[in-house]
């Protein structure tokens, strides 16, 4: 079998795109182990379309018609429901497309806050047209979360969907010597400010950074919403704005030195930096929406706290401070979780079975 994967890659933080591409690339070699051929690239290099920033891009599909017929592949994989996808279902190849998230949240979402003007409004829905076609031909989706089969099926009814989480290489998340500038004791953030719906649960630290003026509050990031952010939180002593870090190694050291990882988040599915905190056995915090209870067990993984909740976010920061075993405790469990449940190869045979048998169905 030779599998095409296409990443989204080069949207957002270069950070969050070395992340996507670095973990499907993980994927890759766990299908190589299982016998698959594969080849990873980057969707935009090859194909794109109107709506997009460069209209050059628009007409000429000479690149991916190239890499089709020199790869020649028996299925493509996406993780962007965009013009790659729409180019693979127009010459008949089988598509299964990766969904990370709530996509039409986020198409929403960025109507009322990104894009408010009539035509970037316009811009986005002929996005969305585009991604639910691709949605509706494709062979399957393969989520990330369960409670997003809901969400699909309410906008595409007849849609095939599978479980399918992102592994993780736990090998490569490893102890180090830290960011000594770090003082403690700290919670630590990681993760960008680029949808209102996931940042704005941001400003439940509001409260909670001056209740607990001991305690050091830390957030490594960027993206759009940046500023709103910080002009909430930097008025506070105690709490420490990093910008972006490197991927992975400086995120590793970050991940070493912190005390506790935290997630305040509206909306989110299996989130890559809680799983990459529970690899580092870091007792986590986390916002109790989408896909999170699916690997943040209360009491068990991490804690969890009500969307809006600062005195639960108080309340569980102190738990955890006052608790070095049952801290410790957390970060184990966390870390089999991770070992046990987002385990590439066993990931890996499961996407071959279903692909293969999705395949056979439609010759």
């Amino acid at each position: 079998m030779k599998v095409l994967i296409a990443s989204g890659a080069g949207g957002g933080s270069a950070e969050k795109s070395i992340g996507k591409f670095f973990h499907l690339k993980e994927f890759g070699e766990a299908l190589k182990k299982q016998g698959v051929e594969y080849k990873l690239v980057k969707e935009t290099d090859y194909v794109s379309g109107f709506p997009n920033k460069n209209p050059k891009s628009w007409i000429s599909k000479k690149k991916f018609k190239k890499l089709i017929d020199e790869f020649n592949p028996d299925l493509v994989f996406v993780d962007r429901q965009s013009h790659f996808g729409l180019e693979t279902i127009k010459m008949k190849i089988p598509l299964f497309v990766y969904l990370r998230g709530h996509f039409w949240s986020e198409q929403e979402w960025a109507k009322k806050t990104i894009y408010k003007d009539p035509i970037m409004k316009t811009v986005i829905n002929l996005r969305k047209n585009i991604a639910e076609r691709v949605f509706r031909e494709c062979q399957g989706i393969f989520m990330t979360a369960d409670y997003l089969d809901g969400v699909i099926k309410e906008h595409i009814p007849n849609a095939k969907t599978f479980h399918f989480l992102e592994g993780l290489d736990t090998s490569r998340w490893y102890k180090t010597k830290g960011m000594k500038e770090i003082k403690h004791p700290c919670v630590g953030m990681c993760h960008d400010a680029n949808w209102w719906g996931k940042t704005k649960e941001m400003l439940t630290l509001d409260k909670v950074i001056a209740k607990l003026p001991d305690v050091h509050f830390y957030w490594a990031g960027d993206g759009q919403y940046k500023r709103e952010i910080l002009e909430k939180l930097q008025k506070y002593e105690n709490f420490h704005y990093l910008g972006t870090i490197d991927y992975p190694d400086k995120v590793r050291d970050y991940l070493s030195e912190i005390d506790i990882y935290a997630l305040p988040t509206g909306m989110d599915t299996t989130p890559l930096s809680c799983r990459e905190a529970m690899s580092m056995e870091k007792p986590i915090i986390a916002s109790k929406v989408g896909g999170i209870p699916e690997m943040i067990y209360n009491d068990e993984t991490g804690l969890l706290a009500e969307e809006g909740n600062a005195e639960q976010w108080i309340e569980k920061i102190i738990k955890i401070l006052d608790n070095k075993e049952f801290a410790e405790q957390l970060g184990k469990n966390a870390r089999k979780l991770v070992i046990d449940k987002f385990n590439w190869d066993k990931l890996a045979k499961n996407f071959i079975q279903i692909v293969s048998k999705e395949m056979k169905m439609i010759e």
